[in-house]
């Protein structure tokens, strides 16, 4: 045994039989992946998501789920706003920063261009976000469900999405 652990595989999961089911079949669900960001008098946080929906509407909403103890549904419920960024393809070492998968000497905003918002901070790099007004967060099951008011959305011409499926990203083209 080398010791390496190799792409895809991840030591500490349990074996596949004792798996919760529900779990396993909203990991069939392929979803987008994006990176939440809040911020508040010199703090930051940042997470990356993947259970995201959005209504149009007027106001428009967006919502997702996020644990109880996430450092950023603490900030973006103390600030009221926060920023959606929809990544590319080319943005998973993003993903895996915010997600906890890779090492972030100093917290994952010391590697990574932002600039401040009035909602939170902005990641320089990616184009696709929206801007958000926390509306309510509820408990479902072992999440919050975050509600929000789409405040303003930037475009980019997102043509390679990052995607997650099954515990993995992928890339759509």
């Amino acid at each position: 045994m080398t010791g390496i652990i190799h792409e895809g595989e991840n030591p500490f999961q349990d074996p596949e039989e004792g798996r919760d089911p529900v779990r396993r079949f909203r990991g069939r669900l392929a979803a987008p992946v994006a990176v939440v960001t809040a911020g508040l008098e010199g703090e930051r946080a940042g997470l990356t998501v993947s259970s995201l929906v959005v209504s149009e509407g007027e106001p428009a909403r967006l919502a997702f789920l996020v644990s109880p103890t996430a450092a950023v549904y603490d900030l973006l419920g103390r600030s009221g706003r926060f920023v959606v960024h929809v990544l590319d393809a080319s943005q998973r070492s993003l993903a895996e920063l915010f997600a906890a998968r890779r090492p972030a000497p100093g917290g994952p905003f010391a590697s990574v261009a932002s600039t401040d918002s009035p909602w939170g901070p902005v990641l320089d790099e990616v184009a696709d976000r929206a801007y958000c007004s926390y509306v309510t967060g509820e408990e479902e099951g072992y999440s919050i469900l975050v509600a929000a008011d789409v405040d303003r959305v930037e475009l980019a011409d997102l043509t390679a999405p990052l995607v997650y499926f099954r515990g993995r990203y992928h890339t759509l083209r």
